[in-house]
């Protein structure tokens, strides 16, 4: 009579895998983009913001989710509320290709 493997003991490695990968990858991203998403709507006049196009500018109106963003001396620039990076300040930590 054989005895047959234990069902929990053959599936533990890839349960201990899933945990391991939620904890490192998944966890992070997810409180990344929460506080990302605090930042965009806290956002107001005067603020410093960096776009994901690496444009620098000064928060001049906010409409919304439409920013006018102050640039240069008398140019201003629609944007996204979407398309802030972060906060000027921060520009060092943003990431650009991150999508979010």
């Amino acid at each position: 009579m054989s005895q047959q493997p234990n069902v929990f003991m053959q599936l533990a490695p890839l349960i201990l895998i899933f945990v391991i990968f939620y904890l490192v990858m998944i966890l992070p991203m997810r409180r990344r983009q929460k506080r990302h998403q605090e930042m965009l709507a806290k956002l107001t006049r005067g603020d410093r913001i960096v776009t994901t196009g690496g444009i620098f500018g000064t928060v001049v109106d906010v409409q919304g989710d439409v920013l006018q963003v102050r640039v240069a001396d008398n140019v201003k620039l629609q944007v996204a509320r979407s398309a802030v990076a972060g906060l000027a300040g921060d520009a060092a930590n943003v990431n650009f290709g991150s999508g979010e």
